[in-house]
This record gives structure tokens, sequence and C-alpha cells, in this order.
């Protein structure tokens, strides 16, 4: 028998012991859970919706394995992709009448859409469309088509193409992009999701916390490699998923640069860890449909240590208060570059070396919604950025603080994410956010 090595032992053995997550629904409640939300939002928030954007009629059109985001989106819990071609149709009689839910296909798409398709009478599914539309004379018909949004584009070429020569000349001048209900439909959140969301995002932290930590890291053995496929096994066994592979970063007292491009594409795939080391993780996990994204720092105690040297202290405190500037500049009809330059020029007069990275969250990780900057156009995001600032809505408030550290000869930089959404009350985290550098291992 082959002895495995001692980092592996340590691996899987902390997996293991520990104890599991609350509130971890099994599946049969989850399904549950997801089809009550999925209800609610088509029922109670669709309506609204589609008279605020005043769209009408509203057909989504996708096949199977090639879904629209939005339809993906629509689809109860027993259905794991579109069945062959799945047509949607919203139509809105007007205020007081209950819209219409209507699926053009063979099978009832879960219990508030009902299949509507005969084949009997209609064996073209196209033709069976037509007459949806006929019957209803809509005054336009919005389709997933988008410039600026990808999650809002989601008509491929050819369906496109086969419903626009199937359409009757007559509302062919009446076909309009759904964009701005699609989006809206996308970033909205009930508020079902959003007494979900603290719960979801505890327990991400709670995973995130865990992994970086005497669990999972011994000095001088573990690589960063070690800790992120720790993270991934975590999500596995509690039963989640995740929606993009985390990271695990070195910052350290060592003559390498850590600039932007090596904290978002030159990253070194394995480095040991080490006393001294200041650590970072991009971590987020998906449940119930709705996805964390949260980022943290960690510092690895040195022999005789007892606390986070006061120099990343204060570097950290500066990237806390760039937190609060960009979330203190969330006002309602802002636009996302609206709020970024307004963000970066209150952080420059304090004297805060800022770059912010903002995007919505949801039911995609990095979804639909006003883009606040990217880590490499800070003078702002044409289109995306162009997209004005609702209620309801949930972000990942991501950014990073640079500082000069003379006892390392080299600038570092803070980058914090954490989640939250913003109301008529302004912003608030979802579980809270890190005020501190936490310590391996913990001294409390």
């Amino acid at each position: 028998m082959k002895f495995l090595p001692l980092v592996l032992l340590l691996f899987w053995s902390n997996i293991f012991s520990q104890k599991p997550l609350a509130f971890v629904m099994d599946e049969r409640a989850r399904a549950a859970t997801i089809d009550e939300i999925l209800e609610d939002r088509i029922d109670n928030l669709l309506p609204k919706l589609m008279r605020k954007n005043d769209i009408q009629m509203w057909v989504i059109i996708s096949r199977e394995y090639n879904e629209d985001p939005i339809l993906k989106t629509m689809l109860p819990s027993t259905w794991l992709s579109a069945r062959r071609r799945t047509i949607l149709v919203f139509f809105d009689p007007g205020e007081g009448e209950e819209i219409e839910k209507i699926a053009i296909a063979r099978y009832d798409v879960g219990k508030l859409l009902q299949g509507s398709w005969d084949i009997d009478v209609y064996p073209d599914q196209w033709d069976a469309l037509m007459e949806i539309i006929e019957e209803r004379q809509p005054r336009n018909i919005g389709i997933n088509t988008s410039g600026d949004f990808g999650l809002a584009d989601g008509l491929v070429y050819s369906e496109y193409e086969l419903f626009m020569d199937y359409l009757p000349e007559k509302f062919k001048t009446k076909v309009i992009s759904s964009e701005p209900l699609a989006i809206a439909w996308l970033e909205t959140r009930s508020k079902r999701e959003l007494a979900l969301y603290p719960m979801i995002c505890n327990m991400g932290h709670n995973l995130l916390q865990r992994g970086l930590s005497e669990a999972a890291i011994h000095p001088g053995i573990t690589s960063t490699d070690d800790v992120v496929w720790y993270l991934r096994q975590s999500v596995r066994e509690a039963g989640f998923d995740t929606w993009f592979h985390p990271t695990v970063s070195i910052q350290r007292a060592d003559p390498e640069n850590f600039d932007h491009l090596r904290t978002f594409s030159k990253r070194p795939n394995k480095q040991i860890i080490q006393a001294g080391d200041l650590l970072h993780v991009d971590f987020g996990i998906t449940y119930l449909r709705l996805n964390t994204d949260q980022q943290q720092h960690f510092y690895v105690l040195k022999p005789g240590e007892t606390e986070v040297p006061k120099y990343l202290q204060e570097a950290f405190k500066k990237g806390n208060r760039l937190q609060d500037i960009l979330t203190e500049n969330f006002k309602l009809g802002k636009t996302g570059n609206e709020i970024l330059k307004a963000s970066l020029a209150q952080a420059k007069r304090e004297g805060i070396q800022a770059t912010i990275y903002t995007h919505p969250i949801g039911v995609h990780g990095h979804a639909a919604g006003p883009t606040i900057g990217m880590w490499d156009q800070q003078q702002g995001v044409p289109g995306r950025g162009d997209y004005p600032l609702y209620y309801d809505t949930a972000y990942s408030i991501e950014l990073n603080a640079a500082s000069e550290i003379p006892e390392w000869n080299k600038i570092i930089r803070i980058m914090l994410e954490e989640d939250g959404y913003f109301d008529e009350n302004g912003f608030h985290y979802f579980d809270g956010r890190q005020k501190e550098i936490l310590t391996i291992p913990r001294l409390n």
C-alpha cells in the first residue's frame, strides 16, 4: 500500500471531519422552494415589469441545450433544459387583468405555463405561435435581442429568421427588443429571494473562511492550489454548486509586483503558503439558483506574532472606506458610469488609490444590470455602464485599494468583494462584510 503525501492526508481528513452546514435542504425541498419562488415571480413580479417597460407581448424562443439565458430562469425545477423547441409567450391584456402565460409546446411547462400546441390543429409549431399572435393583436412584441447585454440577447439568429419569416407582415413593425424588460426580470429580486440571500451568503462565508484557516492550511506545506481544490471539494460536500473556479493568491515581502494583470490573468497556479503571507481568496457558491461572489483577506501569523501587522491593518481600512464611498454613491436612477466617476473622484480626494469593478449578482454571477467599472475600464463602460440603478437589485461590491508598504518595499492591493442589495433605504450587505484581516491560525 502506498502512503498518501502529508498534504493530501491533511486535505481529506479536514474535509470529512467538518460538520455539515445548517439549513441545507434536500433535493425535494430545494425543488419546491425554487418552484415557489418562480411562481411568485411570474405571477406577481412579471406583470409589473411588463407594464413598467411597456411591452405587451413577450416571446421567448429556445431549443434544447442551446437555451436562452432568460428561458432557463423560467423553467421549473424538474426541467433542466428546454425540450425540443420551447416557446413561451407572456401577454398583458391590460391593467387589472392577469397576464396570460402560454407555452407553445407539447408539454405544460411547470404549473404556470400550460402547453397550448395542438398538433392536430397546427402540425407546425410556428403556425401555433402565429395563431396566438393573431388572436391577441399585440401593440408590440418583445424578443430577446440586445447589443449591450449578452444575457438579454438569447434569441439565436436561425430562430429569429424563422420567427420573422412566419410572422404576418402587419406585425413585423411591432417587433422590438425586450432588453429593458429582460434586464428588469433578471436583476429584480423578489421579497422571497431577498429573504433567502443572507442565508446563502452566510453559507458562502462559512465555507470560504473554513478553507482559509488552519483546518486546510499548513504553512510551508500547503499550496494555493491545494486550498483552491479544498474549496471546490467543500462546495461539493456541502451540497452546493459553484459558478466559477475559486482563486487563492499571495502577497508577501518579495520583489514581485502585484498589479492588475497578475490579479486577473497572470496569477501563478501554485505557490507554497508561508508564514507572513497575506492571502486573498475569490470564491462563490450557487444555491437555490442564486449566486454569491466573495473576496476576503487572511494573514498567516509568523511564530510569536499575535496580530496582523499594523501596516496591513491600515491598508485594509482603506478597502473598507472605499466600500463605503461606493455604496454611499448608490442613488436611484444614476447610471453605473455616473456612480463609478463620483466614487473614484471621492476616493482620490480622500487619498485612496482606488480601482472599482462592481457588478450585479443574482441568478447569474456576473448578472444583468448596471456595470460599475471594470478593472481595465476605469473611465466607464459603454452600454452596460450606462444602465441606471433600480431598487430591489443585488450587487457584488468588488474593488481594490492600493497601499504602499515601506516594510515590504512594494505596493499591495486590498481586494474585497461582498454581496448586498439596494432598496429605498440604501445599500445593505446580505451577511455583513469583512472588517478586519483574519489570522491563520485564528486567535479566538
